[in-house]
């Protein structure tokens, strides 16, 4: 099997991401129809998307286990099965707390199923170009919002009630994912005890001794960190243009140019990883993160906001895939989806924590300014975490300084 035939790989992935994620954040679209139509609570229907990332970072990690075990295939196409099947069923759904068990747990941990078998999948096929390979898999799933969401968006203009437009995402889902899940294939070299292959720590290495490693620690740490960094400040980025006295679509507009940067952060990041080594490249992202945040706290106007939006996105979008980079020149590709579910697993904590802690902050002092200040100083703790990452394995190093 050729080499080249990991950029199919990333193709497929990239695809499987974009329907997946896609498909998971339409329900911002059909928020006030559903609430219209069957008189739940915004909170109520929002509420199963906090179940969705809890899921997702909680199955992330059985997920990248059983495609260590099995194989990426099976469990891509598993999770493609797996979503097309929550949507429909969320789709018929009869009470509140049916929707949002069905669409909270079965849709978020079928995402789960396709965000980390994909990610370590693709570190195993590239070496020199392994950071935008991984970053374009990525980017992939940045699209989801920006394709998914409209799609939703023009049913329902065109006369469609909610639980048809959600049936049709859900068709559509199994159409794109299954057979996108036919070209996942492992790569065709794998890390055994005794085989010294290149960005392997230890061939050697058990999932308990990786999980207690100084590595794996810190990396998970900085993961953490990271995700706390930006979820705070991403979800209330409308709110907080909106309380500076900007109007709703600006501020929305905002929001989007955050999105839209991330995507191009990705792939500038991506080919600095490449070029500089990741974990250079994580730390100098860290910090333009932190600042971007604290910056925040002192913006007003409207072409401000827009300015550190841009880097802010470019920021957190350009950094997030670069961990499963460095996890793969720490640790060997036979654990790779472990080691990855349950860094992603860690991170979701980090996610999930943002959103709350801004809400308590707007809600005891009326602003958010502790809310950026705290982002800026977690940020900065994140790039203090990085920089203590153990040389990297002799092999690994040499192939970076190569490439």
């Amino acid at each position: 099997m050729k080499r080249h035939y990991g950029w199919v790989v990333v193709a497929a992935g990239a695809l499987m991401g974009c329907v997946a994620i896609g498909s998971l954040f339409s329900l911002a679209v059909f928020l006030q129809p559903m609430s219209e139509a069957t008189g739940w609570s915004r909170t109520g229907i929002s509420s199963a998307m906090t179940l969705d990332f809890l899921t997702m970072g909680v199955a992330a990690f059985g997920w990248g286990a059983l495609s260590d075990r099995f194989g990426p295939r099976i469990v891509v196409l598993t999770g493609g099965l797996l979503l097309g099947l929550g949507l429909a069923l969320a789709s018929r759904a009869t009470s509140l707390l049916e929707f949002q068990i069905i669409y909270g747990v079965v849709v978020g941990a079928a995402a789960g199923a396709v965000f980390v078998p994909t990610m370590a999948t693709v570190t195993g096929w590239f070496d020199k170009h392994r950071s935008i390979a991984v970053s374009l898999v990525s980017a992939g799933m940045g699209m989801g919002p920006m394709t998914i969401s409209p799609f939703a968006s023009w049913l329902l203009t065109t006369g469609h009630d909610w639980r048809t437009a959600q049936l049709t995402i859900a068709i559509v889902a199994w159409l794109l994912l299954i057979p996108a899940a036919l070209f996942v294939r492992r790569a065709p070299q794998t890390d055994s005890p005794g085989v010294a292959l290149p960005g392997a720590a230890d061939p050697g290495m058990t999932v308990g001794r990786a999980l207690r490693s100084p590595q794996f620690i810190i990396l998970a740490l900085t993961y953490f960190c990271c995700c706390a960094t930006h979820s705070g400040p991403i979800f209330h980025t409308v709110s907080y243009a909106i309380a500076c006295g900007l109007p709703a679509l600006t501020a929305v507009s905002i929001y989007s140019i955050e999105g839209l940067a991330g995507l191009g952060g990705r792939i500038i990041f991506g080919l600095a990883g490449d070029k500089f080594g990741a974990k250079r490249t994580v730390v100098a992202a860290l910090v333009i993160q932190a600042l971007a945040a604290g910056t925040y706290f002192f913006t007003r106007d409207v072409s401000e906001f827009y300015a550190v939006a841009v880097v802010f996105g470019m920021a957190y979008g350009g950094v997030m895939p670069l961990y499963s980079v460095i996890a793969r020149e720490y640790f060997p590709m036979r654990i790779m989806g472990t080691i990855i579910g349950a860094t992603s697993m860690v991170a979701s904590l980090g996610m999930a924590l943002g959103p709350a802690v801004g809400g308590l902050i707007f809600d005891a002092y009326g602003s958010y300014g502790w809310l950026y200040i705290g982002s800026f100083g977690i940020g900065l703790a994140a790039a203090g975490i990085a920089l203590a990452f153990p040389p990297l394995p002799l092999r690994a190093a040499a192939k970076v300084q190569t490439a």
